[in-house]
C-alpha cells in the first residue's frame, strides 16, 4: 500500500510537470529562443551539430544573419558558436496525399547561432537543399510571418524525420534486432540473458502492432504526415545509412558532434550520466561471470547474439563500425552499455515529450498543405493557416501522439526487476548499488528542474521504461 501511494504521488507530480510543458510550448512556440532549445532538449535532441564550416549550398553572408555588423560568421564559427541542423534526408522525399490534396516536405538546412546570453537562436533558414532564385533564404530580420512560416517548414520536416529515424528506427526497431538475437542465441540461464531480458519486455508485441497499424500502407501514420506512403519507407533506407555504432553510443555521439560543451543542453548531461551508471552496472555485474577476455571469445553463444545483430540488424555493413564479434570484457560491456541505453533511456528521451512538444499542433505541424514560399513577402496570417494542417488530419495526429507518449498502467521502470532471473548474490548486490545511483540521479535532475522555467524530465530514472513497450 505504501508503494502504490509513493507511486501515485510520483506519478501525479510527474503529470504537473508534463502540464507545465505543453503550456509554455503553447505560450513560447513562436519565439526563436525556444526554437532553438528545442534541437537540443525537444524530441529529437540527435541532429544538431556544431558546424566548423559554412556548407556550400547554403550561401549565407555576414550582413545578412549579422545585419548590426557586430559580429562575423568566420569569427563565429571559430569560437564554436555557430550550429547546423541539415535535413538532406528529406531531400527528395514524395509526399504524401491527404483527403485528395498533395501536401510538402522540405529539407531545410537552419543555421543557429549561440547568442551572448549562452542562447541558441537561428540565424538563417534555407528550405530546400539546392541554392535556387525560388529558394529564399530567411532571416529574423524578414516580415514576421515570413520567418514564422520558414520555422513552420522546419519544424514539419523535424517531426516527419525524427518519429521515422529518431525514434522508429534508432530505437524500436534496433531494440528488436537485440531483442530476437537474444531469444535466439541465449539460453534462459546465460548472465546475458538475465540481464538483458527485462529490457525487452513487450517490444516485439508493441512493434507488431507498429507495423499493423502505424506504419503499414494505408495505417496511421499515412493520415496525418506529409511523409506518409512511399516517403516514409525513403525514410527509413536512407537513415539506414546513417546508422553507425558511435551514434548509438552517446559519449561518441556527443563528442562526434562537437556538442560537449553546449550550454543547458540537459538531454547530454542526463544521458551522459546514465550512461555511465548503466556502464558501471554491466561491467561489474558481467565482471563476476567473464573473468578474462579468453572467456569471452571462447564464449559461443554470445558470440552467436553479436553475428546475428551485425548480419541482420546492420546487413554485415563494417562501415557502421558495429562489432561482429567481442574479442574483449570492455568491447562486450561498451556494447551491452548501448543495447540497454537504447532499449530504455535513449527510448524516453525521443518517445516521451511526443505530446508535450506536438500537442499544440502550430510548434509541431505533421504536414504542410501548401507549398514554401517562392519569395519574401507573401506570407500573410491567412496563407500561415491554410498551410497548417487540416482539422480532420490534425486530430489524427493528436490522437496519435498523445497515445505514443502516454505512460502505461504497468510500466517498469530503469532498475526495477519484479521477475527475479538472477539468484547469486554478488549480480543482486550490483542491482541495489544500480538502484541506488538511479535514485541518486533522479534526486539531482529533480533538483535542477526546480529552477528551470522548461523542466527536463524525460531521462529522469523514475519515467524512464526499462525497455520499448509502447
Amino acid at each position: 500500500m505504501v508503494r502504490f501511494r509513493v507511486r501515485v504521488r510520483v506519478r501525479h507530480s510527474f503529470l504537473m510537470v508534463r502540464f507545465r510543458v505543453r503550456e509554455y510550448v503553447c505560450n513560447h512556440w513562436k519565439e526563436d529562443t525556444f526554437f532553438g532549445y528545442q534541437f537540443l532538449n525537444g524530441t529529437n535532441p540527435m541532429l544538431i551539430q556544431r558546424c566548423t564550416q559554412l556548407p556550400s549550398n547554403l550561401p549565407v553572408t555576414d550582413k545578412m544573419v549579422f545585419p548590426d555588423g557586430q559580429h562575423n560568421l568566420a569569427e563565429e564559427i571559430e569560437k564554436g558558436n555557430i550550429f547546423l541542423c541539415d535535413y538532406k534526408l528529406l531531400d527528395g522525399v514524395e509526399s504524401n496525399t491527404i483527403n485528395g490534396n498533395k501536401q510538402f516536405l522540405t529539407a531545410p538546412l537552419v543555421l543557429l547561432w549561440k547568442n551572448n546570453a549562452d542562447h541558441l537562436v537561428p540565424v538563417a533558414i534555407q528550405l530546400k537543399q539546392k541554392p535556387k532564385e525560388d529558394n529564399p533564404i530567411f532571416y529574423p530580420s524578414d516580415s514576421e510571418y515570413d520567418w514564422l512560416i520558414a520555422k513552420m517548414f522546419v519544424r514539419s520536416a523535424n517531426f516527419n524525420l525524427y518519429e521515422l529515424n529518431a525514434h522508429l528506427l534508432r530505437t524500436h526497431l534496433l531494440a528488436e534486432v537485440f531483442a530476437v538475437s537474444l531469444l535466439r542465441n541465449l539460453p534462459m540461464v546465460h548472465p546475458l540473458y538475465k540481464l538483458l531480458i527485462p529490457h525487452t519486455r513487450y517490444t516485439l508485441n508493441i512493434n507488431f502492432l507498429a507495423r499493423m497499424l502505424l506504419i503499414s500502407k494505408g495505417g496511421t501514420f499515412a493520415k496525418f504526415t506529409s511523409s506518409g506512403g512511399e516517403g516514409a519507407l525513403t525514410i527509413l533506407r536512407r537513415s539506414l545509412s546513417t546508422l553507425t555504432y558511435s551514434s548509438l553510443c552517446i559519449p561518441d555521439d556527443i563528442a562526434e558532434r562537437g556538442l560537449k560543451d553546449v550550454p543547458n543542453f540537459y538531454y547530454r548531461d542526463d544521458g551522459l550520466q546514465l550512461w555511465e551508471i548503466i556502464s558501471r552496472f554491466v561491467k561489474s555485474t558481467l565482471a563476476f561471470y567473464y573473468k578474462t577476455d579468453a572467456e569471452v571469445q571462447e564464449d559461443t553463444e554470445l558470440q552467436n547474439w553479436i553475428k546475428e545483430i551485425f548480419q541482420y540488424g546492420f546487413l554485415s555493413q563494417e562501415s557502421t563500425g558495429i562489432p561482429q564479434k567481442f574479442t574483449t570484457v570492455d568491447e562486450m560491456v561498451k556494447f551491452v552499455t548501448m543495447v540497454i541505453f537504447t532499449c530504455s533511456a535513449q527510448h524516453s528521451a525521443v518517445n516521451s515529450g511526443q505530446y508535450d512538444f506536438g500537442g499544440w499542433m502550430p510548434n509541431s505541424p505533421t504536414t504542410m498543405e501548401l507549398a514554401p514560399p517562392k519569395e519574401k513577402g507573401t506570407t500573410t496570417e491567412k496563407t500561415i493557416l491554410e498551410t497548417f494542417p487540416s482539422v480532420n488530419t490534425t486530430v489524427h495526429a493528436m490522437a496519435t501522439v498523445w497515445l505514443l507518449s502516454k505512460q502505461s498502467s504497468d510500466s517498469i521502470f530503469l532498475g526495477q526487476y519484479p521477475e527475479k532471473h538472477f539468484t547469486e548474490r554478488f549480480p543482486l548486490l550490483k542491482i541495489k548499488e544500480f538502484q541506488e545511483e538511479l535514485k541518486k540521479l533522479s534526486a539531482d535532475i529533480k533538483a535542477r528542474n526546480s529552477s528551470l522555467d522548461l523542466p527536463y524530465t524525460y531521462l529522469d530514472p523514475e519515467v524512464v521504461e526499462n525497455s520499448v513497450s509502447i
